[in-house]
């Protein structure tokens, strides 16, 4: 398009929307726009850049968005959209705050509310500081059927929200017929119901429709058929699909594959079929089989095609005709609005028969003619007023990775319909009077039209437990403050703790942060940031981990008090902690994570679904030992190696220096004790580092270039040493053969930029680690060459070390020291303190923590020039910065769209915990907003364990006895005995085992007292134990118990 087209279209935009203000947030002079530029921010923006890739962010960074309606969806769109780093958004409306609004909109506050601003004027300045990348406008100009739509060709996605659907269609209509098509997407909540629509246009292509990593499937056998049958190396599984292309690479043997391309047929989950191979040479061994990602183009129908018979998602398979269903009674609730000029009255028994009415009368217009459900049509009716702030949440997080699909042309977009709703929440106030839904004038009305007065006060009075405050902790605080938790008068509260501080990398989704907030506690800065929401909740931020070693601050008292317990955490062992500290404390518990577009929750809840401890995910596969060290055949296993080397080089070997050193005050001494016979645990290792330590920087290069000879030359010529390239193993078959890739030494080349980059990387981290100073001059090609050139090389000599080739043995024990290793090292300790190389300076070294977000620390450049030099020695595809950078940090893929979702679908739940629902009312979800697909499925139901007798425990079950100070084994158990009904035949605390009748000595045990065998701390009032039962039958196993807790004493009434 022509500067002056560009021109035209901002004037006309400018005429046509003539209230428009606008606000570019600035870092100051440092800050570059992206879309001009076009290059990535990767402090801001590294988690989404693992989600989206840098194509696609560099689309987003030329994209213009016009969203309209700057109520509770339409803002957490704008947030959403804004963190994500699209290149414009224009926020429109035409309504002035109102307190209504305080209780939907984080944004809005009590401020703008009484000098009726303009909500879209409102929010802009808090949209705008979201992202400094980002030139937020607003516009209050009216937008109505006879407003000149040209203005919205600048854009390439409209959204649109709180807009009868006359106007939509006619906007979609606009936006539909445009070459190329201006992304259409419409998004709506009422009361406890919402809907979004999307339309593309006839023809869109996605270049990627999952996001997934291109699979890689080793090779075990190719026939001469037709079709010729591929078979996985070692049965795993190759995940295809019928239908998906790959690409072929290192087959030895029907080598006219590699490089080529074929569509696959499934055969089993370890064989796929890829067309005629009988003509070919026969297939010898090894080969990859390469995914080739394919574009994929879908097609849209307009809004008004769609109305009459809508495509959409189903996300409830417990109840499939919903959204048919949804969809007929919000056309209703449309006609309703045409016809009235208003919404259906909060409660109106008439309202509510006039949309039957109307519902009965459209059905016969829609093509499938879905039954009228008059429950749906009825609530609807009755909340349609109100707004529940976590549906808004939960659809404003999917329609704005919609938004992100339709300017990024990335992962699959939603064909066209979406409805969520949360009816389970209103079915048990069916009997609630009209009178608890009404407005009282307060910020609360459109949340009290959904849920009743009685609910809200409930949530006011609310003790919440949040444990983290990342992303998800972020939007979690801003759904409590919505709500109203923990704003009673008299009871009330939200503890939230968190550790760490905040990074420039949590701003692109943690939206209660801002730059000036860097290096601040995140648990402080959220708590303030949420009073600014709702200045009337009372929030109490700590800096603990919450872990066995705080267990004196959240004591099991702590956990008595909070109603529940929100995890927002991204580890498993934490939740498996935090879990079993709720389930001893009969808490409920609501826990969520993401990781890129895919998210899920989980409630748990006393008495009724089980914890979750209660399922354990198989564990991460480690890579073996021997492929890390010996034989790796994929990228990842050179990062790891990579990584493995940072850690032994720069972190665990300064970490033992430095303890030894701790331990012993000086050489002399260390030089005495082992002199006189002493054995020093970690001596030998101590002395040669220290003999073999640094004193300047052209040492550190030097000891940098030996590295380089010892890992990519003589290691590989070490192994094809011990195993030549035509080894062969007992069957016959070649030891070098895939898996296994054969290494090939690498002569050290100054010119090679990945040399280079080994060398510096390398030298400047054992400079840091040995407190050697530095300067530019040192760091530049002419030093560095200067002092390689000196550098001696000794010649490889081939060892008769054994090389591990067995995958399934760990790592192996260090090697015993032996006398001539100890004779040498007392050499080399006599010649340091001779040489004055042993003061108290030299027996220190600098351990550095691995710290992957720090790109001036040197960290990522070391392990992804190591990595790639040992994936160019095993002819291993190279991996860039950025996925090293993943890989090597464990970096788990994030972007706000999800956590959006996940912290709105959690709020729900916690309704439902607060008004104390039966089992069949939760929900837990899975999602990936990439394909798109939403699951929501019942939670699992606590199950019962029978013992015996019809005496059965569920794991929220514990049993109780009191005891005195004279209480014996023995007493205790007569005492379950006499109040549970059987007698326990083994007591375990923990893992010591108290009494088991075949141990030896155990049986004298029942003389002594509890005091005696338990050993508790002074403070200690009670301690948990495990017992088991005898079984039914002689043989079978014993018949395990709830857990019982014993206290020491009788509890004072």
């Amino acid at each position: 398009m022509s500067v002056n087209a560009i021109g035209e279209l901002q004037s006309l935009h400018d005429t046509t929307f003539h209230h428009t203000s606008v606000y570019t947030y600035s870092l100051g002079k440092d800050i570059i726009m992206a879309a001009d530029s076009m290059e990535i921010d990767d402090a801001l923006y590294s988690r989404q850049r693992y989600v989206l890739g840098d194509t696609a962010m560099q689309k987003m960074a030329r994209s213009r968005v016009f969203l309209s309606g700057m109520g509770g969806l339409g803002v957490e769109i704008a947030k959403n959209v804004v963190l994500a780093g699209i290149k414009a958004l224009t926020v429109h409306d035409t309504q002035q705050c109102k307190a209504w609004d305080l209780g939907t909109n984080f944004f809005v506050q009590e401020d703008d509310v009484l000098n009726h601003r303009n909500r879209a004027e409102a929010v802009l300045p808090r949209v705008a500081e979201l992202n400094p990348y980002v030139q937020v406008m607003s516009s209050a100009a009216p937008l109505n059927e006879t407003t000149d739509l040209s203005f919205l060709r600048q854009h390439q996605c409209v959204i649109v929200t709180e807009m009868q659907l006359s106007l939509q269609k006619k906007i979609n209509d606009f936006c539909h017929a445009q070459h190329p098509p201006i992304k259409f997407i419409s998004a709506d909540v009422y009361g406890i119901w919402a809907r979004l629509f999307c339309d593309f246009g006839e023809e869109f292509e996605v270049l990627d429709t999952t996001g997934e990593e291109p699979k890689e499937i080793f090779i075990s056998n190719i026939t001469q058929s037709n079709p010729g049958i591929i078979t996985c190396l070692d049965n795993n599984p190759h995940k295809l699909e019928t239908g998906q292309f790959v690409t072929f690479r290192e087959i030895n043997g029907m080598s006219c594959l590699n490089g080529s391309m074929h569509q696959i047929t499934v055969v089993s989950p370890y064989s796929f079929s890829i067309g005629d191979t009988t003509d070919m040479e026969p297939y010898l061994h090894g080969g990859i089989a390469v995914q080739v990602k394919m574009p994929k183009t879908f097609h849209f129908e307009r809004l008004g095609k769609q109305l009459i018979n809508p495509t959409y998602l189903v996300a409830d398979f417990s109840k499939p005709e919903s959204p048919l269903q949804i969809h007929l009674a919000m056309l209703a609730l449309d006609q309703f609005q045409e016809s009235f000029a208003r919404m259906p009255n909060i409660g109106c028994l008439q309202d509510a028969e006039e949309m039957l009415k109307i519902a009965r009368s459209l059905r016969e217009k829609l093509e499938s003619k879905p039954p009228v459900n008059e429950d749906i049509v009825r609530w609807l009716s009755r909340t349609a007023q109100g707004s529940l702030v976590p549906l808004a949440a939960a659809l404003g997080g999917v329609a704005s990775q919609e938004v992100l699909k339709a300017v990024t042309g990335k992962f699959s977009p939603l064909q066209q319909w979406l409805y969520l709703d949360a009816l389970e929440l209103v079915t048990s106030l069916e009997k609630a009077g009209r009178e608890e839904f009404l407005p009282r004038g307060d910020r609360y009305d459109a949340l009290r039209a959904c849920i009743g007065e009685t609910l809200c006060l409930k949530l006011h009075n609310l003790n919440v437990f949040l444990v983290g405050c990342g992303a998800i902790g972020c939007e979690m605080l801003k759904n409590f403050a919505l709500l109203g938790v923990g704003t009673g008068w008299e009871r009330g509260m939200v503890t939230l703790t968190d550790p760490d501080l905040i990074e420039k990398s949590n701003l692109n989704r943690q939206f209660l942060f801002r730059p000036h907030h860097i290096e601040k506690p995140k648990s402080c800065t959220a708590a303030a940031a949420t009073l600014r929401i709702n200045g009337q909740m009372k929030i109490e931020p700590h800096l603990n981990k919450v872990c066995p070693a705080t267990e004196n601050i959240y004591n099991d008292d702590f956990y008595t008090k909070q109603d529940v317990v929100v995890t927002a955490l991204d580890n498993v062992e934490a939740r498996r902690y935090i879990d079993s500290r709720c389930l001893a404390n009969v808490c409920p518990l609501l826990d969520s994570g993401t990781m890129g577009t895919k998210g899920h929750t989980e409630v748990i809840v006393p008495q009724l679904t089980e914890s979750y401890n209660s399922h354990r995910d198989p564990p991460e596969e480690e890579i073996p030992f021997c492929t890390l060290k010996s034989f790796p055949a994929a990228t990842e296993h050179t990062i790891q190696w990579a990584r493995d080397k940072f850690e032994s080089a720069f972190t665990h070997k300064p970490s033992l220096f430095n303890k030894f050193w701790q331990t012993y005050q000086s050489a002399e001494e260390v030089l005495q004790r082992i002199k006189s016979g002493e054995s020093l645990e970690g001596s030998f290792q101590v002395i040669k580092c220290l003999s073999r330590r640094p004193r300047n920087w052209q040492q550190c290069v030097e000891l940098a270039r030996l590295k380089f000879e010892k890992y990519f030359n003589h290691k590989a010529l070490q192994l094809l040493h011990s195993f030549p390239l035509d080894t062969r193993l007992k069957d016959g078959s070649l030891f070098w053969q895939s898996p296994k890739r054969p290494p090939f030494p690498i002569r050290f080349d100054f010119n090679d930029t990945l040399h280079y980059s080994f060398i510096v990387s390398t030298a400047k981290l054992f400079a840091t680690i040995y407190c050697i100073p530095f300067t530019e001059k040192d760091v530049s090609e002419e030093t560095i060459l200067k002092i390689i050139s000196g550098v001696k090389v000794q010649e490889f000599r081939p060892s008769n070390k054994v090389v591990q080739t067995d995958e399934t043995l760990r790592k192996p024990d260090p090697i015993p020291v032996s006398s001539e290793d100890e004779r040498n090292a007392v050499l080399q300790l006599e010649n340091a303190i001779f040489a004055n190389e042993a003061t108290r300076n030299d027996l220190q070294m600098k351990e550095l923590a691995f710290e992957k977000d720090d790109d001036s620390n040197g960290h990522i450049d070391y392990i992804t020039a190591a990595s790639n030099l040992r994936a160019r020695m095993y002819n291993i595809e190279p991996a860039d910065r950025l996925k090293t950078k993943r890989i090597a940090g464990k970096i788990i893929p994030a972007i706000a769209t999800s956590t959006a979702a996940v912290a709105g679908l959690v709020a729900l739940e916690l309704i439902k915990v607060v008004g104390g629902y039966p089992f069949q009312a939760y929900k837990n979800c899975f999602f990936n907003l990439a394909i798109p697909v939403i699951v929501f499925a019942e939670t699992a139901e606590v199950r019962k364990t029978a013992i015996r007798n019809g005496i059965s425990f569920t794991i929220w079950d514990r049993w109780t006895i009191y005891g005195k100070d004279d209480f014996t084994l023995s007493d205790f158990i007569n005492a379950v005995k006499e109040k549970y009904g059987i007698e326990p035949t083994m007591v375990v605390q923990g893992v010591k085992m108290l009494y088991v009748p075949v141990m030896p000595g155990h049986v004298k045990r029942l003389k002594l007292t509890m005091q005696k065998l338990v050993k508790p701390s002074v403070d200690k009032k009670y301690v948990d134990l495990t017992v088991s039962f005898a079984p039914e039958t002689d043989g079978d196993e014993d018949l395990p118990g709830p857990p019982i807790r014993y206290y020491f004493a009788h509890e004072d009434n």
